[in-house]
């Protein structure tokens, strides 16, 4: 049987020197910590058109996407057995301030350094920003 990987979809807002986070609450999955904007791939969706898809409707911002470029991809293990594929998307250009369209899963969006991450930021999330950073198109995580 072949392997097969969750793909995610991330999308970094860079403006001013900072970048978009959120912080995750009532999702069961690391709330109170800061994630990305992302998502993950519908049936027969390409995986640009589903970075501005979660962006639209996490962060309320419209994105063409051809306005998306790939800058890093990260091989994430979450644990023994369950491993993702994140696709790490920079945004050139978008339309709209970025606000926190998801209030049941979002406590809030915050702007932030990227060169340093706060302490509650997700590790997954965090090593596709280093690579972004690094200028590292590929990066394995938690092997």
């Amino acid at each position: 049987m072949p392997y097969t990987s969750v793909i995610d979809v991330h999308v970094i807002l860079h403006r001013n020197g900072e970048i978009v986070l959120l912080e995750r609450q009532g999702t069961g999955y690391c709330d109170g910590m800061l994630h990305l904007p992302s998502g993950h791939l519908e049936e027969g969706e390409p995986s640009h058109e589903a970075a501005a898809r979660e962006a639209r409707e996490e962060i309320g911002v419209d994105i063409d996407p051809d306005h998306l470029t790939l800058a890093a991809v990260v091989h994430h293990r979450q644990d023994p057995g369950h491993a993702r594929l994140g696709l790490f998307f920079l945004a050139t250009e978008w339309a709209g301030e970025p606000y926190n369209a998801e209030p049941d899963e979002c406590g809030k969006l915050v702007w932030v350094d990227p060169r340093v991450l706060p302490s509650n930021t997700i590790a997954y999330p965090a090593e596709g920003v280093r690579a972004w950073l690094d200028g590292m198109p590929f990066t394995p995580h938690g092997w």
